[in-house]
């Protein structure tokens, strides 16, 4: 910056470099209090390929968040950036709106090609504005449209559809919108105290009541949004019988049943979608994440008798990112030719199984769950008593291991434990592995590898987790490894 004639200041002058130790402190200075991952991981990438990230310094991380499920493929795999290069080199342009292109055409074969064959034969494609939330709001405005109904269903623990900001976004024009919030079910801290098969039938026997129930206060509502695996609600899959009994719930009301797949698409789960796991095939599918290649980019799929959309209703200004477009071509095709769904079912439990080790070594582990390379480890506190309303034995387990509820076993789930998953974060990060934190108390280590994770870098990955594991409840004082 330098002076001009007149004392103005003249702005084209070069800014001094950034020196990499002070571009966080200067990103804490110039950017909201809303920043996240920026917090927890204060490192400065420059250089990255697949399961590895440079930071500024030199120094090297297995990367094990993947922006947030983004990167099926890690980064800048070879097959994503070449089809990014051909679109720029062929001079097309980067936004067309809605308008067709080949890069859309070669986009929706692909899409067309992996779906469920029960969705694909009779689906439609809605681009939307690029952020899953954003898909899930024209969802949730496709089922109001075509059932003339307001009310959605939604699940504790959601990652989506039952945020505050989400809510004030489908809201706005309505003031009779209701959103009933049902039990997931889950095993170690099963709503009903029990877990297992018995806890999923109570939770789909409760959803039975609440939707016949004319008094349940719960009106007929336009959709259910579920999440086959729930993902920031801390790693839960939701087990094929209780889905299926929710498909049969929904079937049987003429209630539209959206899937929420877009942290769990394209091969997470072991599965290319995490539908079909359970065989379901839901009348609408939101879509994000990976389906840009790393790149943004969301789309609604749904069974065309549900559309009711008009040109123009509502417009977005990018639904027709060009490069995300090809990037997600480049992906799904590459992830279904290559069968890296299989791939991930394989080691993710081969995975598990040897996380779920740490159980067994330290009290403060009080679960470890997960499908496919979706995995999340529960984080507690062995000093303190279990939580009340399950029936069974109370309080820790035998040789001081933390109390797991197993299915239909009844144990106490132990108190989630934040400060301590915190600190494994950083344990880890320290260890050159970077995780992410999750789960409604943030107590979950969660595990988002790329499909392409070899043999050895899963290895590494495990021996990292579980000296940050060893570390962080050594430091704690508490919650060392039990006794056998």
């Amino acid at each position: 910056m330098k002076s001009v004639p007149g004392g103005a200041v003249d702005n084209t002058a070069p800014a001094p470099r950034s020196t990499p130790e002070g571009v966080p402190r200067r990103q804490a200075a110039r950017e909201s209090a809303a920043r996240t991952y920026a917090r927890a991981l204060p490192i400065v990438p420059v250089r990255a390929r697949g399961l590895t990230i440079e930071g500024a310094d030199g120094r090297r991380y297995l990367d094990c968040l993947s922006g947030a499920g983004t990167l099926a493929l890690g980064h800048n795999h070879p097959v994503v950036l070449e089809a990014i290069r051909k679109v720029l080199d062929s001079g097309a342009p980067l936004n067309a709106l809605d308008l067709a292109t080949p890069v859309k055409d070669a986009f929706l074969d692909e899409l067309f090609r992996t779906l469920p064959p029960g969705l694909a034969e009779r689906a439609r494609v809605r681009f939307c504005g690029p952020t899953g939330g954003e898909a899930v709001e024209a969802a949730w405005a496709l089922a109001r449209a075509a059932t003339g109904r307001s009310g959605l269903l939604a699940f504790t623990g959601a990652g989506r559809g039952s945020t505050a900001g989400v809510l004030d976004a489908l809201s706005a024009n309505s003031h009779d919108v209701r959103v009933a919030r049902l039990p997931y079910p889950q095993d170690y801290r099963c709503p009903f105290g029990v877990g297992g098969e018995h806890g999923a039938d109570l939770a789909a026997r409760w959803t039975e009541s609440l939707l016949d129930d004319p008094g349940s206060g719960v009106p007929p509502p336009a959709a259910m949004l579920v999440e086959p695996v729930q993902g920031e609600g801390g790693v839960i899959p939701a087990p094929d019988s209780w889905l299926r009994r929710m498909r049969q719930l929904t079937a049987d009301r003429s209630v539209p049943l959206i899937a929420d797949e877009i942290q769990t698409g394209v091969g997470r789960t072991g599965a290319f979608w995490a539908v079909e796991h359970s065989g379901v095939t839901p009348d609408v599918m939101v879509l994000s994440n990976a389906i840009g290649g790393s790149l943004p980019l969301a789309v609604v799929v749904y069974r065309e008798d549900l559309g009711t959309w008009e040109p123009g209703s509502p417009a977005d200004a990018f639904p027709g990112n060009q490069l995300a477009m090809a990037a997600g071509t480049a992906t799904l095709a590459h992830v279904r030719e290559n069968a890296l769904a299989e791939r991930a079912a394989t080691l993710g439990e081969r995975l598990l199984s040897q996380l779920q080790e740490l159980a067994s070594d330290f009290a403060c582990v009080g679960d470890v769950r997960g499908r496919g390379l979706m995995i999340g480890v529960e984080l507690v506190d062995p000093d303190a008593e279990g939580e009340s309303g399950f029936t069974g034995t109370p309080g820790a387990a035998e040789g001081g291991v933390a109390a797991s509820v197993t299915p239909g076993g009844g144990r106490r789930p132990l108190p989630a434990a934040p400060e301590l998953a915190a600190a494994v974060q950083q344990e880890c990060l320290r260890r050159g592995l970077i995780v992410g934190l999750g789960g409604r108390h943030t107590s979950v280590v969660q595990l988002l590898p790329p499909l392409t994770i070899t043999d050895e870098q899963a290895a590494a990955v495990v021996d990292r987790l579980a000296d940050a594991v060893r570390k962080a409840a050594r430091c704690r004082g508490g919650g060392t490894a039990a006794a056998h």
